[in-house]
């Protein structure tokens, strides 16, 4: 039996509306009780925000199946740390995932700073994370996306920002989120699966395959999102499959 991580935008849905073959590919990962993961790197959210949005869509996601950059990081910290104290700039999906690994977050004597995305970053935030890193704060960061979606075109994301504030200290961040791997790990702990009977399917060669490429699981593309075919030849490593859309991979389910 294999088990599935699965990326969520540009593979389950696109603009808040199912994907075609999503719903049948996860109608049949739940027939076959096959243990998989929704994995994103979008941080905004809680987990419980985006089972409610994913309901929304038509398609049915228990909480519990959902892994994100936020909940990544904070699970990653709380190995990291004794102390868990954090100054956050980020929303509730991040500062929840916190709260619930126990961190306080404070501006007095933090010993990160976590940034993560958010669609209003406030200079003033940015400016006393930089002050704070500048006086010793460790610098992580949820995911490296340097830009993300809207209804208007491209807005600025984690990745953009950490990259401002790595230019005014001199310290670049630890990203948790895709591709590193220690998100991969920690959700194939969460599901109790290992990563040579694990596949991946993303639509991001940056993230989801690279992901999978350093985890050693089996990566599947689809070309719904971010990727197109043509695109795949710039990179010097390649997934394993690549497919029109998820619905060509139920059948391998």
């Amino acid at each position: 039996m294999k088990s599935w991580l699965i990326d969520m935008d540009g593979v389950l849905v696109h603009e808040g509306k199912a994907i075609p073959g999503a719903a049948d590919f996860l109608a049949r990962l739940q027939e076959k009780e096959i243990p998989y993961l929704i994995l994103t790197n979008n941080s905004i959210f809680t987990g419980r925000d985006l089972a409610a949005r994913l309901e929304a869509s038509g398609l049915e996601v228990p909480e519990n199946r959902i892994w994100t950059s936020a909940l990544a990081t904070a699970r990653f910290l709380a190995q990291q740390t004794e102390t868990r104290r954090a100054y956050v700039v980020g929303e509730a999906g991040l500062t929840t995932a916190l709260y619930e690994e126990g961190f306080i977050m404070t501006t007095a004597d933090p010993e990160f700073v976590v940034l993560g995305e958010t669609r209003t970053y406030s200079f003033d935030a940015i400016t006393q994370a930089i002050r704070l890193i500048q006086k010793g704060a460790r610098f992580i960061a949820t995911n490296p996306d340097n830009s993300g979606p809207s209804e208007h075109g491209d807005i600025p994301a984690t990745g953009a920002v950490a990259a401002l504030i790595e230019k005014a200290t001199g310290r670049s961040p630890f990203f948790v989120g895709k591709p590193n791997p220690v998100m991969l790990r920690n959700g194939l702990n969460k599901i109790g699966a290992h990563s040579e009977e694990t596949s991946i399917v993303g639509d991001r060669m940056d993230t989801d395959v690279l992901a999978g490429v350093e985890t050693g699981l089996d990566t599947h593309l689809v070309l719904t999102g971010s990727t197109r075919r043509e695109d795949i030849e710039k990179y010097p490593f390649r997934p394993h499959y690549v497919h029109n859309s998820i619905a060509d991979v139920v059948d391998l389910v």
